[in-house]
């Protein structure tokens, strides 16, 4: 028993590494010294909501990392993540008589910002707040990668999937303004999953079987609402570099045919299709699937979804760029580096009490109704360093 727990004490303690470097990726990839609203829209960019200023019955409004923390320092600030093609408000009209301090002179506001009911500190479909005090049930929140809000797992409408190939998700409402993108999810999207049997095991289903060859679907036994139709190709286009067999052995002259031809009405011709409902899971190599030809292009604009065929648009590509620019790593990570194994894991045992206590008293805070001030945080950082100075003097008795 001993052995296993240590096993697991590990694990969770390289978990929680990990996510300590995910979270600082979201903001390495941003300037944390100067404003971005020089910058334009910048591609993707952390942006923060002011809710000292820029109150839930006000005009949504959203701050770089910069002016998080130079001009909205002490004020009462909440992450929004990542937004694409953002540039910072702080300052302008919807702040009132407030100045930017890093760059005071900006146009009143933003045209091309998009906003969502994330910058009032809402998300979801349930429009909840996050964390939600009033929700007993832990659940994770998953973005969309279209409009970018956070949905909890239980409201996709579909059951989670998590292989390392899936990386990114559209929810079904996002699916709908851009159509045709149900026509690529029967083919490249994840297949489905449903639970079956008494210990609920997870399985991709079939459910067209040998009838497929003949453009026809089973009628012998109704299917549940859960289920999704989807072809064998799906499960073989689900995995980067893996080609079927009338592509591998295909003439030059076919190949290049298809190349010149619309991917989307290819597929389409095919007749195979997947119900139109919940969220659908991509694998990481969706987007280079997508038909780039002019038609295509022109519905990728008018869905205004063009940015989907923009590989340095996700998630991941901008995680990458943080950790590779010289203000990418951050001075934590970068020491973590030259410490042996033994220290990194003190360092993340301490991480891990740190974010635990903030977090223990922030819901305290909240669920009293007290404001939280410099002298409580000041009292706070008093006792994790009288608890530090004990069990160092415990352990050199």
């Amino acid at each position: 028993m001993a052995a296993n727990k240590g096993d697991s004490d590990i694990d969770d303690i390289l978990t929680s590494e990990e996510e300590l470097e995910k979270a600082l990726c979201v903001l390495a990839g941003s300037d944390p010294d100067n404003c971005s609203y020089s910058k334009g829209y910048v591609k993707r960019q952390a942006v923060f909501a002011c809710n000292t200023c820029t109150p839930n019955d006000a005009e949504p409004a959203g701050v770089c990392l910069a002016c998080a923390n130079k001009c909205h320092d002490g004020h009462d600030i909440f992450e929004l993540y990542t937004k694409r093609n953002f540039r910072c408000d702080c300052g302008n009209r919807k702040f009132g008589g407030f100045h930017c301090q890093l760059n005071p002179v900006k146009e009143e506001e933003n045209i091309r910002n998009r906003y969502n009911h994330n910058f009032s500190g809402f998300y979801c479909t349930c429009h909840r707040p996050y964390p939600d005090t009033d929700d007993q049930d832990e659940d994770e929140m998953i973005q969309c990668v279209i409009c970018e809000d956070w949905l909890h797992s239980r409201h996709l409408g579909c059951p989670v999937v998590e292989p390392e190939e899936l990386q990114e998700m559209v929810c079904e409402a996002c699916m709908n303004k851009a159509p045709f993108l149900w026509t690529y999810a029967a083919h490249i999207a994840v297949p489905p999953v449903i639970q079956v049997g008494d210990a609920e095991e997870e399985v991709e289903v079939d459910i067209e079987g040998e009838d497929r060859e003949a453009g026809q679907r089973k009628d012998e036994e109704p299917s549940s609402s859960d289920e999704r139709t989807e072809p064998e190709e799906a499960v073989n286009r689900s995995f980067p570099g893996k080609r079927t067999h009338e592509e591998m052995t295909g003439s030059p002259a076919m190949a290049t045919t298809k190349i010149v031809e619309c991917k989307l009405k290819e597929l389409q011709a095919r007749g195979l299709e997947r119900l139109r409902r919940g969220a659908v899971f991509w694998p990481y190599s969706w987007r280079a699937e997508l038909c780039t030809c002019t038609s295509c292009k022109r519905a990728y604009v008018a869905a205004e979804v063009q940015f989907l065929l923009d590989q340095s648009d996700t998630i991941l590509a901008y995680e990458k760029r943080g950790l590779h620019e010289p203000f990418g790593q951050h001075p934590l990570m970068a020491l973590m580096n030259s410490m042996d194994r033994v220290q990194q894991l003190e360092v993340i045992y301490g991480f891990n009490e740190l974010t635990t206590s903030i977090s223990e008293f922030l819901e305290q805070c909240a669920s009293e109704g007290k404001t939280v001030t410099v002298e409580a945080v000041h009292q706070l950082f008093e006792e994790l360093q009288a608890r530090k100075r004990r069990r160092t003097s415990d352990g050199n008795q």
